[in-house]
């Protein structure tokens, strides 16, 4: 018989995790409402001409790495990549912007075929914010702040790097464009294979490319900065400027670029070393263009998004995996010698958790002997393990103090309402 098995780059979070995650996601829903954003809920399943228009029909993630099929009346869906495209499509759809604006976040589980690596999934899980209808450099500031303040909360603030850029607007990214276009023909002998391609699509992104040999002649190919006219130029100062006033240190990285002709102005990245060549942690910026696509009227927006298994890969490396909230701990474990099948030792946690709704009580129904009922309570880490004994008589021992009690039921919620 064959042995089952998930589906490969699907990967179970196992109860051990799962504090872990619940943990970070509460901080995630923390932050997002101390900055006035509302949590969106999206679908799992997009048509894919979604995508193809707001991502690109030649872009790998629609060409290589969407899980894309037919439904059973033909229509062409697909798995969601990421969700910048399904939260747009939302506001859109459900006229959210009307005479307001709208500060969002999202988070669950996107899909790509694509090689699995450490710290990158078929099925990854995301984390985002998006901000529609404001298109001053204040909200990308603010997007920022959002970010160190999460960073910081998370105790990882000191392990990531801040870099930003600006891509200014489609039209200067042109001017730019033919000039780098001109500057790489120049060097077409030094270009890779991967980059001859990009020559053709989207040379854009060949400052991107991490190949060894072609980074001195990528650090002298003209700058977008450079091209930027005077209402981008001032765009990316002012939010320089609400960076340095908020004492937020960051690196200008002309190499910072996205593929898309939708994303304008401002563009940022936070960065680890610590994770080895999977360094962006978030990654976010403008992207005002991208309701054209779908509408007549234009709806500037920005926003950013976080890979949650990359996030807590970083912050196991950097705490070495210790937290006291990352893992599950009863406040009481309830065992028995009772030859009663379990009936009395059921209905004392069920009195102990009608009287105190904050307990977490945990009922060994094992079977098991006495002394390995105890041997398993105490690998929980509770803090107070309850017996009920063949003499009718309920011990309650502290492990804090590691002392034992003879006490009544009374007795017993009592002393548990201490700690509730």
């Amino acid at each position: 018989m064959n042995k089952l098995q998930s589906i490969r780059g699907m990967r179970d979070v196992l109860p051990d995790e799962t504090p872990m995650w619940q943990w970070l996601e509460s901080k995630f829903r923390h932050i997002a409402y101390r900055y006035g954003y509302q949590e969106m809920r999206l679908p799992l399943l997009e048509p894919v001409s979604l995508f193809e228009r707001a991502v690109g029909e030649t872009t790998d993630i629609v060409s290589k790495e969407m899980y894309n099929f037919l439904d059973k009346n033909g229509e062409h869906i697909t798995l969601r990549p990421e969700g910048t495209s399904g939260c747009m499509r939302a506001v859109l759809e459900n006229n959210m912007c009307y005479n307001k604006t709208q500060r969002l976040w999202y988070q669950g589980p996107m899909f790509r075929y694509e090689r699995p690596q450490k710290g990158r999934l078929r099925q990854f899980t995301q984390f985002g914010v998006e901000a529609f209808g404001m298109a001053g450099a204040d909200v990308d500031a603010e997007l920022i702040f959002m970010v160190r303040d999460l960073f910081r909360e998370l105790g990882i603030l000191n392990h990531v790097r801040l870099e930003i850029n600006s891509l200014g607007t489609l039209e200067e990214r042109r001017e730019h464009r033919r000039e780098l276009v001109k500057w790489f023909e120049q060097h077409r002998e030094l270009l890779d294979a991967d980059s001859l391609t990009r020559l053709e699509v989207n040379p854009l992104r060949i400052l991107d490319s991490k190949n060894p040999e072609m980074q001195e002649m990528i650090d002298q190919a003209p700058r977008l900065l450079d091209y930027l006219h005077e209402a981008s130029r001032d765009h990316f100062e002012t939010l320089c400027l609400m960076l340095d006033k908020a004492g937020i240190a960051y690196k200008i990285n002309p190499r910072l670029v996205r593929g898309l002709d939708y994303y304008t102005r401002s563009v940022f990245e936070w960065i680890t070393d610590a994770l080895g060549s999977q360094g962006t942690v978030c990654g976010g910026g403008r992207y005002d263009g991208l309701a054209q696509l779908f509408s007549d009227k234009p709806l500037p927006a920005s926003g950013f998004a976080i890979g949650i298994e990359r996030l807590l890969l970083l912050i196991q490396t950097v705490t070495h995996d210790h937290h006291p909230d990352w893992h599950f701990r009863p406040d009481a474990v309830i065992t028995s010698e009772l030859d009663d099948d379990g009936v009395q030792t059921l209905m004392l946690a069920e009195s102990l958790r009608q009287q105190h709704s904050a307990l977490n009580i945990l009922v060994d129904c094992s079977g098991a002997k006495l002394k390995k009922q105890h041997q398993t309570a105490l690998k929980t880490h509770c803090k107070y393990i309850i017996t009920l004994n063949k003499d009718d008589e309920i011990r309650l021992w502290n492990l804090s103090d590691n002392t034992q009690t003879a006490v009544d039921e009374k007795q017993l919620a009592a002393q548990l309402s201490k700690h509730t």
